[in-house]
C-alpha cells in the first residue's frame, strides 16, 4: 500500500510540474515559442514581449483596460478588477463611452500562425472573466467586397455563480471560434463554430487548472483541459473553406460580461483581494519543425523552465518486423535540450546483437528510428531492444531513462 501511496503521489507531483503539449505528427517535434511563452517569474511584465493593455480596445463597458490593473509578481501574471471612484468618460468608436470599473489586458505584440498554446490559471473570484484567446483582422473576403476577422477563444470563464443565464461560465472549460464576416452590403455576422466544453464540478476560481488549444490547421483545431483527452472544433467554413488563415495575436484578459446574460461584478468582491484577482502561472507556446533536422538558432526555453519529464517511449510492449537488416522502430521522447538516445538489441539469450545511437534535438518528437542489425534477424525468434535517452557525451550509467520493446521477428 505504501508504494501504491507513493506511486500515486509521484504522478500527481509530476502531473502537476509536467504539463506537456499533445504528441506532436510523425517526423515532427514540438519546440517552445519564446515570443508567446512566459514564467512571470519577474517583477514586471517584459515588454518586449507583451503590451499592458489592448492597443485596439478600450474594453466592454463599464470594464475599462488600464495598465495600472496589470503586474507581476509571486511568480505570477496578475490582473485585477476593481471599482473607480467615478465614472470615466472616454470618446471612442464614434461615440462616449462610460466606464466605472477597471478591468485589465495582456496583449502579444506579435502575430503567430497555427501551433499548440496553453496557459495555467486561477481565475478570479468575480463575474469578471479571466479569457486566454486570439484575434487578428483577418482580411478581405472571397468576394473582394466583403471582408473578414478571426477570433479563437481557447477559454473563458467567471469566477462564481449566480442568478443570470451565463452562470454555467464558473465551471470547467469553454472553447468559442468567431469568424467575424462583413458581407458586401456591410453587414456584420458573428459566425460561430460549435462551442467546446469541458465539465467540472467546481468553481475556475477555486484553484490552478491548463487550458489549451491546438491551432492545427486553417480549418480547426483541438482543445484540451488540464492535459486530458481533446476535443474537436471546425471552424464555421461557409463562407469560407479555408477561415483562419491569417496570423492572430494571443490575449489574456480580464473583462466585464454584458448584463443581463452574466451580472457585473458588486461593489464587495471588487473590493476584495482574496476574490479580485486573476492569476497566471505561466503561458506556454509551441511550434513544430522537423524531428531529425537541428536549428541552432531555436531558444531551449525547455531546458531553462526544465519542461519536460525526459523519456523515450516506444508505441507498444511488442513488435512485429519482418527478418531484415533495417528495421522501423516507432517511439517519441522528451527532451530539455539535445540528447543522446542508446539502442541497444539483444537476442533471446540476452546476447548483443547490434547497437546504435540518435542525436535527439530539444523538445518532443515522434519519429521512425531506422535500426540497422547489420546481420539479418532469424524469423520466429523474440529480440529485445532496449533504449537509455542520456546526455551528451555520457557513460551508461547516466541514463535518464530507459525503455525496451520485444521484437517479434517474421
Amino acid at each position: 500500500m505504501k508504494n501504491i501511496l507513493v506511486t500515486l503521489c509521484f504522478l500527481a507531483i509530476t502531473t502537476f510540474l509536467f504539463a506537456d503539449p499533445p504528441e506532436p505528427p510523425l517526423g515532427k517535434r514540438w519546440v517552445m515559442n519564446p515570443d508567446f511563452s512566459d514564467e512571470f517569474n519577474g517583477s514586471e511584465l517584459d515588454a518586449t514581449k507583451w503590451f499592458d493593455h489592448h492597443p485596439t480596445w478600450k474594453g466592454r463597458e463599464p470594464g475599462l483596460f488600464m495598465p495600472s490593473q496589470v503586474s507581476v509578481a509571486d511568480g505570477y501574471l496578475q490582473i485585477r478588477g476593481e471599482k473607480m471612484e467615478k465614472d470615466t468618460i472616454i470618446h471612442a468608436y464614434g461615440r462616449d463611452l462610460t466606464f466605472n470599473i477597471k478591468g485589465g489586458a495582456v496583449v502579444s505584440k506579435k502575430s503567430v500562425f497555427l501551433g499548440y498554446y496553453e496557459c495555467r490559471a486561477k481565475a478570479a473570484a468575480t463575474t469578471m472573466s479571466t479569457t486566454f484567446w486570439f484575434s487578428g483582422k483577418g482580411g478581405e473576403g472571397p468576394n473582394a467586397c466583403d471582408s473578414y476577422g478571426q477570433e479563437w477563444d481557447i477559454q473563458e470563464c467567471i469566477g462564481r455563480e449566480g442568478d443570470f443565464n451565463g452562470k454555467y461560465f464558473a465551471k470547467g472549460m469553454h472553447s468559442n471560434a468567431h469568424y467575424w464576416y462583413t458581407d458586401c452590403d456591410k453587414e456584420k455576422h458573428d459566425y460561430r463554430a460549435e462551442q467546446v466544453k469541458f465539465e467540472d464540478k467546481e468553481l475556475a476560481s477555486a484553484n490552478f487548472h491548463t487550458y489549451g488549444g491546438w491551432w492545427h490547421d486553417e480549418t480547426m483545431a483541438s482543445l484540451y483541459y488540464d492535459n486530458g483527452e481533446p476535443k474537436y472544433q471546425k471552424f464555421y467554413n461557409k463562407v469560407s473553406d479555408k477561415p483562419f488563415d491569417k496570423p492572430m495575436y494571443m490575449r489574456l484578459v480580464s473583462e466585464t460580461y454584458p448584463f443581463p446574460w452574466i451580472e457585473l461584478p458588486n461593489d464587495e468582491e471588487l473590493a476584495d483581494p482574496n476574490k479580485n484577482v486573476v492569476y497566471y502561472d505561466w503561458v506556454r507556446a509551441y511550434k513544430l519543425v522537423d524531428a531529425n533536422v537541428a536549428n541552432e538558432t531555436e531558444v531551449t526555453l525547455e531546458q531553462e523552465i526544465n519542461l519536460y519529464y525526459e523519456d523515450i517511449m516506444f508505441k507498444a510492449v511488442e513488435l512485429n518486423v519482418k527478418s531484415s537488416k533495417n528495421i522501423s522502430i516507432p517511439l517519441s521522447y522528451k527532451a530539455n535540450e539535445k540528447r543522446n538516445i542508446h539502442f541497444l538489441l539483444k537476442d533471446a539469450d540476452g546476447k548483443k546483437v547490434a547497437d546504435a545511437t540518435y542525436e535527439a534535438h530539444a523538445g518532443y518528437a515522434n519519429l521512425e528510428f531506422n535500426f540497422n542489425t547489420i546481420t539479418k534477424l532469424e524469423p520466429g525468434k523474440p529480440y529485445t531492444l532496449i533504449a537509455h535517452i542520456r546526455p551528451l557525451n555520457s557513460t551508461k550509467k547516466e541514463a535518464l531513462n530507459t525503455s525496451a520493446i520485444v521484437l517479434n521477428v517474421q
